[in-house]
């Protein structure tokens, strides 16, 4: 493909993100439904998950392989790394949230929330306070093909916070499937994923000085498929999954631009030594590109 056949431009703001000659390199192909990526500096590696395969694969930046990280993964999805470079798991089949320790043995950090079991923790990220956010839809358990056939004992589908200390606490509550999520990098605003409305929405929410979410407003509306999974760059931009590729939403939500990608994008994370290559997930492939610009 030529290099205008990567990129959508919809506001010249867009062209400052791209570099000229760049081409998105597929990386890996043969899943079924890729999500979750994490890139590990201090490995050099990403780790993606393939869920109804069950199991984590992992992407070798020096030697540029893939290879399976572990299998059974419990139907891991998403994935982060907090203060430490632990890798923090969402599990679909255990409906738990994991901490993946130095030595490799598993913590299991959250399973259940009043005395009931969680319904498929999706998507993960941790602040600078040691603080863990992760959404909790019934994806996983709606079918067998991503995790179990179960019912929900929650019988709701909340975003969450773990704080340092422990203590579990519902923090958005009505949403109808809370999917990715993201925190701006001043830690002032949360931004949840619905993507159990029409068209899927992305949510914008001010954090009170408890850094609790107070009022939440739509920050953008999907215009192709469904938003899931979502990063921010250091000026502000919001690069999101979609069904065309990765869509860039300036900081005030506006689109202004996307990367064409040939299969339904899930997730996108940044990685790479100097922060600028975007790793995407998408249906069957893992796709990478450079840009100017840093997560």
């Amino acid at each position: 493909m030529r290099y205008t056949d990567w990129f959508e431009i919809v506001d010249p703001a867009f062209k400052s993100l791209i570099l000229p000659n760049v081409h998105v390199d597929q990386l890996y192909t043969g899943g079924r439904w890729l999500e979750g990526p994490v890139y590990v500096p201090a490995a050099r590696h990403l780790l993606f998950s393939d869920i109804p395969n069950n199991r984590v694969l992992r992407y070798d930046e020096v030697n540029e392989t893939v290879a399976i990280f572990e299998a059974p993964s419990n139907f891991a999805n998403g994935h982060t790394l907090d203060r430490e470079g632990r890798v923090i798991s969402c599990e679909h089949f255990t409906r738990r949230i994991t901490r993946r320790e130095h030595d490799g043995s598993l913590t299991t950090m959250a399973e259940s929330f009043g005395g009931k079991r969680l319904n498929s923790p999706n998507d993960v990220i941790a602040d600078s306070k040691g603080n863990i956010w992760f959404t909790d839809p019934s994806y996983g358990i709606s079918t067998p093909y991503e995790g179990s056939l179960a019912e929900s004992e929650i019988g709701s589908q909340n975003v969450y916070r773990l704080t340092r200390e422990g203590q579990l606490e519902a923090v958005i509550t009505n949403l109808q499937q809370p999917n990715g999520l993201t925190l701006s990098r001043d830690e002032q605003t949360l931004y949840v994923v619905d993507s159990g409305v029409q068209p899927a929405k992305l949510m914008a929410y001010a954090l009170d000085t408890s850094a609790k979410p107070a009022s939440g407003r739509v920050f953008s509306e999907c215009p192709n498929g469904m938003y899931d999974g979502l990063r921010i760059d250091h000026a502000g931009h919001v690069w999101t999954s979609a069904g065309d590729g990765v869509h860039c939403l300036g900081p005030d939500g506006t689109l202004i631009g996307k990367i064409l990608i040939p299969e339904t994008v899930s997730n996108v994370c940044f990685g790479g030594r100097e922060k600028n290559r975007l790793y995407i997930t998408a249906t069957r492939s893992l796709f990478a590109v450079y840009l100017n610009a840093r997560g």
